[in-house]
Parts: structure tokens; sequence; C-alpha cells
């Protein structure tokens, strides 16, 4: 079989504030220790169940470049930089036989969640079919365009309640309970890794049991941006128009993989500065 484990930073236990996960802050390179560590309790969990399965490691966190490759677990492959196709699930395709999300968090506004948010601080919200959508739902609706579950989730409690609501019967592990958008109480990361290990192994087996998130086309997409100048930046994109309000740009998708790929863009473009 053939697995893609796509591992984000701040649903890692033990993992609370932006210092710990930003490449220029002073507590980064134990937050990309601990998040290498998750990641290799979850390739041992897959490998415990399926010792021949294919597994792929999405490196998923901001600049794509975080994991330690020298520390990952050699029978794993790793998926590292970017821009790249499918973004946090980079190394997708329609051969997989499940995703694993590592270390992720939940949408935008929502909370008490450690360190939520949606791409990117200048997206306020994503709505797709009028389902407000954060990393979580993106990404398994993405996979699940594909045919693809997402069979298990490890974060924060409310990262986990997100999947739940989304896919009932993929498995989660809570690594710490948020109090709030930088504090929690967590999880030793042994604890966590063991956990992490055995619940892997679990959701891998029951793989079968648990159905890909499908949301089929044609989709009516809303984005709502941080600022005026990232609307007026979006609406030079063909089929992107300004919604009454200021702040929400709309278009109707084909498919999941076009509202995907629009979404993606948008955070790329939030990013430009005014000239």
């Amino acid at each position: 079989m053939k697995v893609l484990i796509s591992v984000d930073m701040e649903g890692i236990s033990g993992i609370v504030h932006p210092a710990e996960t930003n490449p220029d802050r002073y507590d980064y390179e134990r937050g990309r220790a601990l998040m290498t560590a998750e990641a290799n309790a979850a390739i041992a969990g897959v490998l415990d169940a399926e010792p021949t399965a294919e597994v792929r490691v999405a490196d998923a966190h901001g600049p794509f470049r975080n994991m330690l490759p020298e520390e990952l677990d050699r029978r794993a492959r790793l998926v590292r930089g970017k821009p790249r196709p499918l973004g946090m699930l980079g190394g997708l395709d329609e051969h997989t036989d499940a995703v694993l999300f590592v270390g992720y968090h939940a949408r935008a506004g929502d909370g008490p969640a450690v360190l939520a948010h949606t791409m990117s601080d200048a997206i306020l919200d994503v709505r797709v079919a009028g389902r407000s959508l954060g990393e979580i739902g993106l990404n398994a609706a993405m996979a699940g365009h594909w045919g693809v579950p997402v069979v298990l989730l490890s974060g924060d409690d409310a990262a986990c309640a997100e999947l739940s609501d989304l896919v009932p019967s993929a498995v989660t592990v809570a690594v710490k309970q948020a109090l709030g958008q930088a504090a929690a109480v967590v999880l030793h990361p042994e604890e966590a890794r063991e956990r992490l290990r055995r619940s892997a192994a679990e959701a891998v087996t029951r793989r079968a049991t648990v159905s890909p998130l499908v949301l089929a086309g044609p989709l009516e997409v809303e984005v709502d941006l941080y600022g005026p100048y990232m609307v007026d930046l979006a609406t030079l994109v063909p089929g992107v128009s300004r919604a009454e309000g200021g702040r929400t740009v709309t278009l109707t998708a084909a498919d999941f993989a076009v509202a995907y790929r629009l979404v993606l863009l948008l955070v790329q473009l939030a990013g430009i500065k005014p000239g």
C-alpha cells in the first residue's frame, strides 16, 4: 500500500507559541526536532501495521523545509520545498491508499485552539458550498477528490474535533488540550509519540472503514481576506469576483481541485506588499 503523512508544526506536542514555529525565532530548532520525532512515530506505526508500505512524508509547515532529513526514519521518503503541486499534500496521487495528518491545528476563528489559522494570517475564512473549512477540511477534501481517506489526525483537542466533524470514523490523537491561542496542557513528547505510533497502526489497519471526504462540483467558494489590497489582487484572477462587504472574494469552481488551487494562489497573493 501507499501512505502519505502530511506533517504540520502547530499541532505537535509541546508547541504552543510562534517562537517555536517560525524560522527566525529563538526556539524554532526545538520545534523542528519535535516535529521530526512525531513524524517518525507515525511512520513507525504505519510500518508496524503494513511492513511493506511505501510511505511518503510531506513537510507541510511554513516554508516546507522544517523537518531534519538526517533524523527522519530512513524507510520513508520526504517531500520538502515549495512551491509544489498540492501544497501541504505534496506527494499525493490517485494511487495513495490513506493520508495521515500529524501536528495539525484548528481553522482560523476557532477557539480555544493552539495557533489556529487557515493557511495564512491573511485568510480569515474559507467557505466551500457554505461550509467553513480550515486546513484540515481543505486538505481532507483535496484527498477526497482523489478518493483517498484521511484516516488519522494528531493535534490539539480542537483540531481533533474538527476532523471528527468532517470524517467521524477517522482516528484522532489529542496530544494537548488547548487553553488559548498560545497556551495548552501538553503531553510529554515521548508519551505523545507512543500514542501516535499506536494510533497510526490502528488507523492504517482499519482504513477500509473510513470514507473519503468528497465535495462534488460545481462549488461556490468564498474567501474572506484580511485587507482590501489583497482583495484587489485576488480580483485580477479570472473568475474571481469581489463580494459585498469589501473583504470577500467569490468563485465558482468546477471541482474541488480547482477550489483548492484557488486558495493556494490567494495565500501567495496575500503575501505581496503594496508597491
